[in-house]
C-alpha cells in the first residue's frame, strides 16, 4: 500500500471515529501503520493526514512505542 492510500485510510478512520474517541483512534492508526511509514517525518505524516503539525510529537511517540508493543507480541497487521 502506498503512502497516499495509507493517509486516506487514516483520514477515513479519524472521520468515522466518535468525537470522544478521536485521539485514541489517531494513536491506533499511527501504531497500525508505523512500519509502512518508517521513512517519513512526523511533519510529513501530519501534512499527509491533514493534522496540525503539533500532532507530529504523537506520531513520533507512537512509532517508538510500536517497537516495544511488537516485541511484546502485538501483531500490527491485525489492527
Amino acid at each position: 500500500m502506498n503512502e497516499q492510500a495509507i493517509f486516506d485510510n487514516i483520514k477515513q478512520a479519524l472521520n468515522d471515529a466518535p468525537r470522544n474517541q478521536f485521539t485514541a483512534e489517531m494513536h491506533l492508526q499511527m501504531i497500525k501503520y508505523a512500519d509502512q511509514l518508517k521513512s517519513i517525518t512526523a511533519k510529513e505524516f501530519c501534512q499527509g493526514v491533514g493534522l496540525k503539525d503539533s500532532f507530529g510529537t504523537e506520531f513520533s511517540k507512537m512509532r517508538n512505542l510500536t517497537n516495544r508493543l511488537k516485541a511484546a507480541g502485538l501483531q500490527t497487521d491485525l489492527l
